[in-house]
């Protein structure tokens, strides 16, 4: 839900110099006043949020110590990890689907509301907690239904050109019996705007971690991963000291 009119909540407490969570597609919210005009099961799919997210940020938050800063708004609304001036910040279709309530929608109404709150506030937020490792996290459908390739990445690491946290993160969960992607299944040579400005630009050491989505579905895996996650961040964060 979107809470006092924010665009973002923040769980956990402070944490100055530890390791915090961004979910950029935690929520598939559509604010009141906008109608995207599909098909109300869509928005529990991919193309609307990142499934299984939520509840892995949540419990890091909770049982990991790792405080969270997590979108409250669908990426068909705005997409949040989209650069301000991108064609698919407010995305006219997805994965083959067509998203009509957004052909010719106000972009600049919907950045003033709900993209530059996000951006601003986790600027602030990360200014403040001065963090040792940031934790990108989202999740990728095994197969795009505009494409007959599956995807055998059980997770993967984007990066675009520091990729110092993302080294170890490959190597520790690779020794954790999982397949690992390096840059799949999409690179964050393209991929990586909200990394890109409140990491990179700033020599804040990340890991941009993608998850498929069937791994997460249910609250036993969103545990078991959100306690995978938080066991190799710690390692990560221990080994760039």
């Amino acid at each position: 839900m979107i809470t006092d009119g924010l665009p973002y909540r923040q769980l956990g407490d402070l944490r100055r110099g530890g390791i915090v969570c961004v979910a950029d597609h935690a929520s598939n919210v559509v604010p009141e006043g906008i109608e995207l005009g599909i098909p109300a099961e869509l928005l529990g799919e991919h193309i609307a949020v990142d499934i299984g997210v939520e509840g892995i940020a949540g419990r890091l938050a909770r049982r990991h110590n790792i405080p969270g800063h997590l979108a409250c708004v669908s990426r068909l609304v705005c997409d949040i990890h989209r650069e301000e001036d991108h064609k698919n910040v407010v995305p006219m279709e997805s994965d083959g689907h067509l998203i009509p309530g957004n052909i010719g929608a106000d972009v600049e109404a919907r950045l003033k509301l709900y993209y530059r709150p996000y951006h601003d506030a986790l600027a602030k937020w990360l200014d403040e907690q001065k963090p040792q490792l940031i934790i990108s996290l989202h999740s990728f459908t095994p197969k795009l239904s505009t494409s007959d390739e599956e995807r055998p990445w059980e997770c993967a690491l984007l990066y675009n050109e520091d990729d110092r946290a993302a080294r170890h993160a490959i190597r520790l969960f690779s020794e954790l019996g999982l397949t690992v992607g390096d840059n799949e299944p999409y690179s964050g040579k393209e991929l990586n705007a909200t990394m890109n400005r409140h990491a990179e630009a700033h020599g804040r050491p990340y890991i941009a971690l993608e998850v498929r989505q069937d791994l997460i579905s249910t609250r036993a895996e969103q545990s078991r991963w959100a306690a995978m996650i938080a066991d190799v961040a710690g390692r990560v964060a221990l080994a760039l000291e």
